[in-house]
């Protein structure tokens, strides 16, 4: 059995047999006894860095022996390996050949919290959201063979994201192709089965041996020249298998089911593998794992510590409610207001402080899993029937609802609020969680009320005038705490498309729109320049810019956005149409990926804090 440990070490623990691995292939020279002492210490190694750097923790711990066990059957990079998500790739970046680049871990210029092709050949496919591994493994075990290869493809994918259509819609393909490839479902939550034992494991052992699988097709082969006696073999087969394991599902899809099996034994691991490892067409391996595996606390508490900060961080949280929270007390003081308001989430309760509402309104509140997609027409056929449905969900996952979005919620004018969680640049988890590209992607679709509140206040108001629009609106906050705004109790909306005026100066007029508001006023000081809340992307207020225009000599935009197509480009065609020449000067987030740095990092890299702001203005007025 693995060991469990109770603390996370201050300091590097001695780890003699991981020190010597430094790529995959010295792994593979083990013998299976010291792949137990390896496991142990890639644990405790694990515990260390992740205490040192902060980041993603229970996911890891808890396939640590399967990490071991894959590297150790499979010749990895050769062989690819597909992880989902990635928020358990750490102890894989350990094994291959990062161990010492770990501290580096979500820090600018360093390591990634995701799996990242750019970082190592052994990082298959980028990764960050759930569900694409198996659609990404068959599209590599489609090229192999098409190349003739003998390559093997492994995606790893948890229970959770197993809950994606998308994953569902690849599990249906490969087998119609014929596809010799592997998909290890991680369940560490027990929810597909908790049928763990010495039966299952006799039974992954018979199942995936060379005797069963050549009597199999020996077998295939005499009954299928008998009329009806393969099928009814066929249908026995299938009857017995499901009486003893839970895979009937993946069975009837075309998948060779095995399991469930310990993700923890990794004896049972090595031998499962080895003996699916030459098994041909699509093969489904269940293993059942523990989230937090060896580490205690996590073990009692996995939500928790889901990811952690530094251990040894000793700066002070910051005081006042997280934008999130100021959604989630909306939403409560909403529901008690108005019976019809329904909550939705894509599996981030937590994460969107949805928890209080969860629990006061039971009824009202739907988790849907990991499924963006169903989410969004969820929500458009509850608005069908005089429903209030609001989306909680992160700027970045609305992305894959775009479709969605725009055919069963827009094109029909519902009533649907997207109160639209981690607008902007995220920091540490890097490009695939920043929210770059909500305005340009909403502003394009006709009849849409897109919101941009510039503190905690102007959220509240902001979801208010979404609620009561009639038609989709878009309210997008960024994640974190806000300047400290005092937070009104009113339920009632405010005018919609109307800008408000800040501070009023010359030659130079700011229009912001979102939390960069308090950077424009600072930068204004030294300018004397005029500072806009523009508060709406779409409608945009028209007036408010016109007369801007006219009285100032450069009018600059400022957002948290990719710039093509954001509301700064909203502000110019504008402009364009009324013929209205002003010199413009747009400040946003560049044509390009921003990487993992803290959030002031990247702010400041795109100029979008105080000092940038400035210093992109003058440089334009001495120019």
């Amino acid at each position: 059995m693995p060991k469990t440990f109770s603390e996370i070490p201050l300091e590097r623990p001695e780890t003699p047999l991981l020190d010597q691995i430094t790529t995959p292939e010295q792994l593979r020279h083990l013998s299976e006894t010291e792949l137990l002492t390896l496991a142990d210490e890639l644990r405790l190694h694990l515990l260390w860095r992740v205490g040192q750097t902060g980041g993603h923790f229970a996911a890891g711990l808890g396939v640590v022996e399967l990490t071991v066990a894959l590297h150790y059957v499979f010749d990895t990079p050769e062989d690819r390996l597909v992880w989902d998500v990635g928020h358990q790739a750490y102890p894989h970046k350990i094994l291959t050949g990062r161990r010492e680049a770990m501290d580096s871990l979500r820090q600018k210029d360093g390591i990634s919290a995701f799996p990242k092709r750019t970082e190592s050949i052994y990082d298959t496919f980028g990764v960050g959201h759930s569900s694409t591994s198996i659609s990404a493994a068959l599209g590599m075990a489609i090229a192999s063979k098409l190349q003739g290869l003998e390559r093997k493809a492994v995606a790893v994918i948890g229970d959770g994201a197993m809950t994606a259509g998308m994953a569902f819609e690849a599990l249906n393909h490969a087998p119609e192709v014929g596809a010799d490839m592997l998909v290890i479902l991680n369940d560490n939550d027990m929810s597909i089965s908790n049928n763990v034992g010495g039966l299952s494991h006799h039974l992954a052992r018979i199942l995936t041996s060379q005797t069963y699988a050549s009597m199999r097709e020996g077998s295939k082969k005499i009954l299928s020249k008998l009329p009806g006696a393969w099928q009814l073999a066929r249908k026995t087969e299938e009857h017995a298998k499901a009486m003893l394991a839970p895979g009937i599902m993946f069975e009837e899809l075309g998948w060779n089911y095995i399991g469930p099996i310990d993700g923890h034994d990794l004896s049972a691991l090595v031998t499962t593998l080895r003996n699916m490892r030459d098994l041909k067409g699509p093969q489904f391996l269940h293993v059942i794992t523990k989230k937090g595996k060896g580490f205690a606390p996590a073990e009692e508490d996995p939500i928790t510590y889901h990811a952690i900060s530094k251990v040894k961080s000793s700066s002070p949280a910051k005081g006042g409610p997280r934008y999130s929270n100021v959604f989630g007390r909306w939403l409560c003081d909403m529901a008690t207001a108005d019976e019809r308001l329904l909550g939705i989430t894509p599996a981030m309760k937590e994460g969107s402080d949805l928890i209080d509402f969860s629990e006061r309104f039971p009824a009202r509140y739907f988790d849907v899993a990991i499924a963006e997609q169903h989410a969004v027409t969820l929500a458009a056929g509850m608005a069908c029937e005089g429903m209030k449905p609001v989306v909680a969900i992160y700027s970045t996952f609305l992305q894959r609802a775009y479709d969605q979005l725009v055919h069963d919620v827009a094109l029909q004018d519902l009533d649907v609020l997207f109160a639209i969680d981690r607008a902007g640049l995220v920091g540490e988890d890097g490009p695939t969680h920043a929210g770059s590209f909500d305005i340009s992607y909403l502003r394009c679709i006709p009849k849409m009320l897109i919101m941009t509140p510039s503190d905690e206040n102007e959220l509240r108001l902001l979801l208010n005038t979404g609620y009561r629009y009639q038609g989709p609106a878009a309210v997008r906050y960024p994640r974190g705490t806000g300047p400290g705004a005092a937070i009104t109790q009113s339920l009632e909306p405010v005018a919609i498309g109307k800008a408000l005026l800040r501070r009023q100066g010359q030659k130079v007029a700011i229009l912001v729109f979102g939390v960069q508001l308090s950077e424009a006023l600072q930068a204004a000081e030294t300018l004397d320049a005029t500072v806009v809340d523009m508060r709406f992307v779409k409608p945009l207020d028209e007036l408010m810019v016109e007369e801007l225009a006219k009285t100032h000599s450069l009018l600059v935009t400022i957002e948290e956005n990719a710039i093509m197509g954001g509301a700064g480009s909203a502000v110019g065609e504008f402009l364009e149409q009324q013929q209205q020449t002003v010199p413009l000067l747009h400040l946003g987030i560049p044509d390009r990926y921003i990487e993992q740095a803290t959030p002031k990092q990247m702010l400041a890299e795109c100029g979008l804090d105080a000092a940038g702001i400035l210093a992109a203005i003058e440089q334009r007025l001495s120019s």
